[in-house]
Parts: C-alpha cells; sequence; structure tokens
C-alpha cells in the first residue's frame, strides 16, 4: 500500500504493536509538527540523542518493540499557506474517509484513512491553530466497544495532560471516527495555539507521545508523575464539536471578555462582538456554566464562527480517570 502523504517508520527488534502519530492535519498547527520531528530523532539515533538543558523530552530512547509511524505534517498543502485548509477550503478533520480521486484534501483524507487503518493504536496531535488559543486536553471518542473504550481511557490518562475529555461517538469526517470504525484505539489531543509555536507544548507532546508508548510496552521509561487534574465524559450529541460553540452573531472585531481556564456563569459574557460597517456592539453570553476551555485569540472573526468553548459545570465533577 503507497501513501502520497511523507511519514517515517521506526521498527523495534521485536514483534509489537503498530502505533501511528500524526500532526498537522491542520496546517496551522505548530506545536505537533515540532513535537514529531524531535521523536524522529529521538529514535532514530538511538543512545546519542543530543540533550537539551532543562528539557525533560530531550533524552535516549531504545524501541524495543513494535513499530512506530511518525507523520509530522498530514497537511503540508494548508501548511504552506499557514492555514487550517488547503486551497480547496476543506477541512481534513470534517472530510476523511476523503476520496483518492477527489480534490487535494479529498485525497490527503483518503491517504490519512487507510493510514489510520494500518495501526494497532493511535495519536492524532492539534492545537488551537491561529485563531484560538485551547487549554491542554486529551480526548476520544465514547466507543462502543467497551475493550477499545478501556485502551483509549489508558492512552489518554498515560499522556499526562491536564484534562481528559471523553465525548460524542457519533462525529463524523473526522481522522478518529476512521479509527472508531475501525476498531483502533485512538485520542487526540490539543494544546495552546494562537498562531505560535510554544516550546513548553512542544515538551509535552513529545513526552505525552513516550508515556503512551511507555504504556504499550514499545520503550522501557521510567513512569511520569500523575497531572491529569480533571476527567470529563460527555455522550451528548456534538459534545466535542469546538467551532459551533457561542457563536458570533455577525461579522466583526471581537474583544473577549474573559481568560482562558476562568470559570463562567450561564449567560455571563464571554466577549463583543463590533461590527465595524455600523460599530455596533453584539455581545455572545456563555452558553452555559463552567470553565473556558477555549478563547479565540484572532480579532476578526465571522458570523456563525466560534468565539469560545465554554466545558460544562454540570460535566466536570470527576478527578482522575
Amino acid at each position: 500500500m503507497s501513501f502520497r502523504i511523507r511519514q517515517q517508520q521506526f521498527r523495534g527488534p521485536a514483534s509489537g504493536p503498530h502505533l501511528l502519530i500524526t500532526g498537522g492535519v491542520h496546517g496551522d498547527e505548530f506545536e505537533p509538527i515540532a513535537a514529531i520531528r524531535r521523536l524522529a530523532g529521538m529514535l532514530a539515533t538511538i543512545n546519542s540523542v543530543s540533550q537539551t538543558p532543562n528539557d525533560s523530552a530531550s533524552d535516549n530512547v531504545t524501541l524495543l518493540r513494535g513499530t512506530v509511524t511518525l507523520v509530522p505534517c498530514v497537511n503540508e498543502d494548508a501548511f504552506l499557506l499557514g492555514s487550517r485548509c488547503a486551497a480547496d477550503n476543506l477541512d481534513l478533520a470534517r472530510t476523511c474517509p476523503g476520496r483518492p480521486d477527489g480534490s487535494v484534501t479529498e485525497q490527503v483524507a483518503h491517504d490519512l484513512s487507510q493510514l489510520i487503518r494500518t495501526a494497532d493504536f493511535y495519536i492524532d496531535l492539534h492545537t488551537g491553530g491561529t485563531e484560538f488559543s485551547i487549554l491542554p486536553l486529551s480526548g476520544y471518542v465514547l466507543h462502543s466497544d467497551p475493550g477499545v473504550l478501556e485502551h483509549q481511557r489508558r492512552m489518554a490518562s498515560a499522556f499526562q495532560l491536564p484534562l481528559i475529555w471523553g465525548t460524542s461517538p457519533e462525529l463524523e469526517g473526522r481522522s478518529l471516527s476512521v479509527a472508531r470504525d475501525a476498531n483502533v484505539p485512538a485520542i487526540y489531543c490539543e494544546h495552546g495555539g494562537a498562531a505560535s509555536c510554544s516550546p513548553a507544548g512542544v515538551v509535552a507532546y513529545v513526552n505525552g507521545c513516550l508515556n503512551v508508548l511507555n504504556l504499550l510496552e514499545m520503550i522501557d521509561r521510567p513512569a511520569a508523575d500523575l497531572l491529569v487534574q480533571q476527567f470529563v465524559e460527555d455522550p451528548q450529541p456534538d459534545s466535542g464539536h469546538l467551532q459551533v460553540c457561542n457563536p458570533s452573531p455577525v461579522d466583526g472585531f471581537f474583544e473577549p471578555a474573559v481568560s482562558l481556564g476562568d470559570k463562567i456563569d450561564a449567560d455571563a459574557p464571554l466577549g463583543s462582538v463590533i461590527d465595524l460597517c455600523n460599530d455596533e456592539t453584539h455581545v455572545v453570553r456563555s452558553q452555559h456554566s463552567g470553565i473556558v476551555l477555549m478563547l479565540r485569540t484572532f480579532p476578526r472573526v465571522r458570523a456563525g464562527d466560534s468565539v469560545g468553548v465554554v466545558l460544562a459545570k454540570e460535566s466536570t465533577a470527576g478527578i482522575g480517570p
């Protein structure tokens, strides 16, 4: 099977699982690209990886068993545009399983879907992109197969980001919906964004991937400290669909009234959108109480686009998986 997606593959001396790790599904998400490139360097140079002071992710890695496939940038066309989407303006994370004879995004979605089906486990790394910042989290779909779901919970816990979020299994077009249909245990991760490439985010992603490799007994690494602070599973339809929450009523200039991580009550202002045509101000109020999970950092907003996401208060009681 041939793929047009650039990938690097590493095999241990003993048989074992196949772990796929992807980044750059959206072209404006940079920490995943940097983290996966660093992982590739660590796996390619056994016991001779150059060390960076105070960088706990820069340790030696010996792959003991199984196969690791790394794709730093799935959506190269979108990356070269500095955009979430490629020139056909299709969101790759809404286009899977794609078509081999379709547009550029449909073809990449087809190849990505084929690659996912070859894996035994899957990690897809994301950020808030150029328009949003998001609290660090590991997520998964609430799979109907108890065995797959348990694998996903363990992977998300091992990744060691502060929030674990299990969401609706019904959303289509995603990398995780392909994994769901193929019964491949899969998690996605979010960290940062705001058109930057945070060094802390890169290190967190490298360490998280190494933790999952250790969980799968593909490498030998000391157990990580427990960093998970919150465990949420929300089976409601559209849970996990971040782009539809708290939409702007008009095109305009967004001014936030909250900060990322703030607690907010239902109907309290998330911020205001100023219509520059008539200087009219529209307040966008939170649809429910909870924690500001994602917040728009790019001031220009289109009508219908999200200005932020609030993790509902009634879904935030659980601490620890």
